[in-house]
């Protein structure tokens, strides 16, 4: 089984309250389904994490289905919440 790191930023972070950590997961779906087991005792982290957008491997998932998404041995899926601010 694939293992790799797990990235959170912003709000994922203070929600995650870690920076990152490993998974073993064919697919990001599976990766996700871990983390929430993982957190479950944290409030805000599942509300949190259904509001982010994903990179995997420095590719973003966009729409795709998170079943279809495969992860791969030593990859990085970061975990980016919504970002206030942006230029007006």
């Amino acid at each position: 089984m694939p293992s790799g790191m797990i990235r959170y930023w912003a709000a994922a972070k203070a929600a995650a309250g870690i920076t990152e950590e490993r998974y073993e997961a064919h697919t990001l779906a599976e990766a996700l389904a871990e983390a929430r087991r993982r957190h479950a005792g944290r409030p805000d982290f599942d509300r949190v994490l259904g509001l982010c957008s994903f990179l995997v491997d420095g590719d973003p998932v966009g729409k795709r289905d998170h079943h279809l998404v495969r992860l791969t041995e030593g990859g990085t899926v970061e975990v980016l919440p919504p970002f206030a601010g942006g230029s007006r």
